[in-house]
């Protein structure tokens, strides 16, 4: 089968013009510094759904036939393909079952159901679900919508990379989260056809990244694990299309820590009030670990924004952590009264906020009339943790 071209993108875009949204491409100022020129984010995750997901899942079943359509379709997914293909049915009329992992994030399983599809947990991993989702389509006759290895899922996706074109004519770098490849293939598909001097790079969460060993092998190579925050992109294996695409059109991969993808969320909430889930992110979170990297002006894509709240504070947290902006320190201070308020006077003075603090007498390394006082604080970032701990030091408190 060979690769999507432009004009089957065209036509997928114009069948789009009346279901999904021309997304809106944010500048982003402050990451602009590191890279010497623009970056702006393209908004998927203010498409319908969510995620950029609607494009290919509507496209795909628009071209089912009377038959097709009456026997239904199914899909599986972590839960940002399954509502795209919930929605598309819905808005055509067609039954939609989908399969998702069992540990699916619990917002994207609501709205799946919402959208109107009969919904089955099965399985740990796409994988299995996929599995699942084959076999209901064998037993009932249901049209299998596949999450990324189908020509029109790939030319719906394409109408992103149609968009930045037109948004930021002079866009030399194009990052794009990537998990199974759907995405990434048609944005490259749609850039090497209408501005083959620009440069098109997948991002994959290094814990996930089955990309850069099927590239090193010449054929699609199955990960055994994917322990990653970003479940949006955690693919075990690329789709045989996909593959061909990224090898063909794509300059290269990266791959990113789960700390950047943390910050890159954090980022995206703090500075550009979005919220972006992990996967979404990964774009950024390459922007954040490897500066300069990329010929300005850079767009990254944010895929998705689909996050579980308890998940997003698990994030937040962490991209805190990452980002130098909690602090842990021990001190030994005098075993007198008012020492403790003195500490966190000074804490004060020094600009950072404490967020717990433990006050012990009983340790094998106190000398007698010495506490040890244990402090987590927030502070705004490594070189405000280092002025604090230099600033205690001075006030006379050992920091240990």
């Amino acid at each position: 089968m060979g690769l999507v071209d432009v004009h089957r993108i065209r036509q997928a875009r114009e069948l789009l013009a009346e279901v999904t949204r021309e997304t809106p491409m944010e500048h982003a100022r402050d990451l602009q510094r590191q890279h010497g020129g623009p970056v702006h984010l393209k908004c998927e995750n203010l498409q319908r759904t969510g995620s950029f997901k609607i494009r290919g899942a509507y496209t795909r079943i628009h071209t089912l036939s009377a038959a097709e359509r009456e026997r239904g379709v199914v899909a599986a997914s972590a839960g940002n393909h399954a509502q795209g293909v919930a929605l598309a049915a819905s808005l055509l009329g067609i039954r939609a079952t989908v399969f998702m992992p069992q540990r699916a994030p619990l917002p994207k399983l609501a709205a799946t159901r919402g959208y109107g599809a009969e919904v089955y947990l099965r399985g740990e991993v796409i994988e299995e679900a996929i599995a699942e989702a084959t076999a209901f389509a064998e037993r009932t006759g249901a049209v299998f919508i596949h999450p990324f290895d189908h020509p029109e899922i790939i030319a719906g996706q394409g109408t992103v990379g149609l968009e930045i074109l037109e948004q930021v004519p002079d866009v030399g770098t194009v990052l794009v989260p990537t998990g199974g490849g759907g995405l990434v293939s048609g944005v490259a598909s749609a850039v090497r056809a209408l501005a083959p001097a620009v440069e098109v790079f997948g991002v994959q969460a290094a814990a996930a990244a089955g990309f850069p060993p099927s590239l090193a092998a010449g054929e699609p190579v199955r990960l055994e694990a994917m322990p990653t925050m970003a479940d949006g992109i955690a693919v075990g294996i690329p789709g045989p299309l996909t593959f061909e695409h990224v090898r063909s059109l794509v300059d290269g991969v990266y791959t990113v820590t789960e700390e950047s993808l943390s910050r890159a969320v954090l980022l995206c909430l703090e500075r550009r009030k979005l919220v972006v889930e992990p996967a979404g992110a990964a774009a950024v979170a390459a922007l954040v670990e490897h500066p300069g990297a990329f010929t300005p002006p850079v767009v990254a894509v944010l895929s998705g924004g689909n996050v579980d709240p308890l998940l997003l504070l698990q994030i937040i947290q962490h991209g805190m952590t990452a980002g130098g902006r909690y602090l842990e320190l021990r001190l030994l201070v005098p075993d007198r009264p008012g020492s403790l308020a003195g500490v966190l006077s000074k804490v004060s003075e020094l600009g950072a906020n404490v967020l717990d603090v433990e006050h012990s007498r009983i340790s094998g390394r106190l000398a007698l009339g010495e506490v040890e006082v244990s402090l987590n604080l927030e502070t705004r970032g490594p070189e405000h943790c280092t002025r604090v701990a230099t600033g205690l030091h001075n006030a006379g408190f050992t920091v240990l």
